[in-house]
């Protein structure tokens, strides 16, 4: 587990690379983090050639570490290009087989599905790839277990995320692996980006044009996120926000992607890690402060979500 920032992230980038992700990855683990007092890692942009062309041309890339950085890194970020059908150098595809085979983590954003199913390290494995491209892709690499409707996919040591935006969803869930709920909820205050969305979240949210009255989420959200510790349930949340529990499905489903049910949870359990890594032993009090009911009950949705056992948990990111 990365200590400090003895964790190496590189970042490969390719011809045709997309800004928008590489600066997510940046933003992400390469920037200092004076407001934790540390780095989180230790970071670094590689590419196979000195002058790399961004996509479309919007600008030259140079300055950065040679393709040999790559072999160096404990978590590889792989190209994505929007030019999917194009073949990927040889040098590229070579550099990302030698960190997996090493064990490094891999991780890819939107198309970065493409680079990393074209280097061989996916057949077989859980992805996602951007909703626009899984027709294509399924037709490419009938080998991998695609998952066309998520934001990303977390199959241990390979993970995608499926657009530009899922990447910083996918960001976060790897800061929040590594380093805890309460680090990874400072790194996306510091975004000012929403600190936790579930991989198993729509990519697309539809978003109709809306009425006059307001029918925006936020006011029960908010009401119910200060009452975590009542059992509420999905009546109260369609009560409070004057809809029948119908029309709250549709609303979540259509506004965050998620159902009530599901979003409830996810509040839940990140409220729980955060009580954990602060020092809070009593299992039974957390199962009680965030309405879980029990602490068997906590124990097993905690390890559900997380893959951690409550102590697991405590151990890894609890305050020493």
């Amino acid at each position: 587990m990365p200590q400090g920032s003895s964790h190496r992230v590189v970042v490969l980038v390719d011809d045709n690379s997309n800004p928008f992700e590489l600066s997510c990855a940046i933003e992400i683990f390469g920037l200092p983090r004076p407001e934790l007092d540390r780095d989180l890692y230790d970071f670094a942009l590689c590419a196979a050639r000195p002058q790399t062309r961004m996509r479309d041309g919007f600008f030259t890339l140079g300055g950065v570490a040679g393709l040999d950085a790559a072999d160096t890194a404990d978590t590889l970020i792989v190209p994505n290009r929007p030019d999917v059908e194009a073949q990927r150098p040889a040098a590229v595809l070579d550099a990302i087989r030698r960190a997996h085979t090493r064990g490094a983590r891999i991780v890819g954003f939107c198309s970065g599905a493409f680079t990393m199913a074209e280097a061989g390290i996916l057949d077989g494995r859980r992805a996602t790839a951007h909703w626009r491209w899984a027709h294509l892709f399924r037709a490419r690499f009938p080998a991998v277990r695609l998952e066309p409707d998520v934001l990303f996919v977390d199959d241990g040591d390979i993970l995608t995320a499926a657009g530009s935006a899922a990447a910083l969803d996918l960001g976060l869930h790897v800061v929040r692996r590594d380093h805890g709920a309460e680090v990874a909820n400072a790194v996306s205050r510091r975004l000012v980006f929403p600190g936790h969305r579930d991989g198993g979240q729509r990519q697309f949210v539809e978003r109709p044009v809306p009425e006059l009255r307001d029918h925006s989420l936020g006011p029960v959200l908010a009401w119910a996120l200060g009452r975590l510790d009542a059992p509420l349930t999905v009546a109260d949340l369609a009560a409070r926000a004057a809809v029948s529990p119908a029309t709250l499905h549709r609303r979540f489903r259509a506004q965050l992607g998620t159902t009530p049910l599901a979003w409830l949870t996810g509040e839940r359990v990140a409220l729980a890690c955060r009580l954990i890594e602060r020092g809070e032993p009593r299992l039974d009090v957390v199962a009680r402060r965030t309405g879980l009911g029990t602490a068997a009950h906590l124990r097993d949705v905690l390890r559900r979500v997380t893959g951690l056992s409550p102590s697991a948990y405590r151990a890894r990111f609890g305050a020493s």
